[in-house]
């Protein structure tokens, strides 16, 4: 049975697509099967793999809404082992239409159960919102991934998410664990990025990853070519940071034996 994982944080900018994007294409270069799913109607991971939303018939929001067969709408990327469940502009609506619906919290779930045991991981890209979309993508998830860019005001709207993620786990998905929190956008040169990393440590101690993610220009660049870190530059320090992370979670999941971390600092 493969693990779904969601990316969640409802503050915009702090590397969440980017995260859900490169974590997934590097579990699938380390050969493990995995579906990435675009649950945000800016459907940035969508265009992020190459795809034109524009010209996406059928996506997520079908899946949810029209109860569509997601294996009629998944893509297979230009990365081995790496698959999409895009979305479209459509998905913004589907919180209104859905809103009277029975069991409109597990809408998505449903959806993901029909694909689940075909991939090792599901990682769901959430938008920036604690709206039913999210809702839906927790109540699915079997853990959460906390993105949190190393800058100011970090900290900022983390409890409310927190809370948003127990409320989820009492009511709707008992079975929700936090992966981790990740710590984005990390500059060696800033002072800053040092206290910010600092402070989210010792405020979630073995909650965080060892893995950091660094500001890296190959990183921001490789969605505007429609590629992945991997396949943009392998060899970049966003590459190795993601690599870093999916070696990590393997290691927790207890998927992997041992691995050598290099956090980017």
């Amino acid at each position: 049975m493969g693990k779904t994982i969601a990316i969640a944080n409802q503050k915009g900018g702090v590397g969440k697509t980017t995260t859900a994007i490169n974590l997934a294409a590097s579990l699938a270069v380390l050969e493990f099967k995995t579906l990435l799913i675009d649950a945000d109607p800016q459907a940035n991971a969508t265009s992020g793999l190459g795809f034109d939303p524009k010209e996406i018939e059928s996506s997520i929001y079908e899946c949810i809404i029209e109860h569509v067969d997601p294996k009629s709408v998944i893509r297979e990327s230009s990365t081995p082992n790496l698959y999409l469940l895009p979305a479209h502009i459509d998905l913004v609506g589907a919180e209104i239409e859905m809103i009277n619906l029975p069991d409109r919290e597990k809408m998505m779930q449903q959806a993901v159960a029909k694909i689940k045991n075909d991939y090792d991981f599901v990682i769901i890209d959430c938008s920036p919102s604690l709206g039913l979309i999210t809702v839906n993508a927790l109540t699915a998830a079997d853990s959460v991934i906390v993105p949190v860019q190393c800058e100011y005001f970090a900290l900022e709207g983390l409890g409310k998410l927190l809370n948003t993620i127990k409320i989820v786990q009492a009511r709707l998905n008992p079975h929700l664990d936090i992966e981790g929190i990740l710590l984005t956008m990390f500059d060696v040169r800033l002072r800053l990025s040092r206290q910010v990393v600092d402070e989210v440590k010792t405020h979630f101690q073995q909650m965080v990853f060892e893995t950091i993610i660094s500001r890296n220009t190959r990183l921001s660049e490789a969605p505007s070519f429609g590629e992945t870190i991997i396949m943009h530059d392998a060899t970049s320090t966003g590459a190795v940071n993601y690599l870093n992370l999916a070696r990590e979670i393997l290691q927790k999941n207890k998927l992997v034996a041992s691995i050598n971390l290099n956090s980017g600092e």
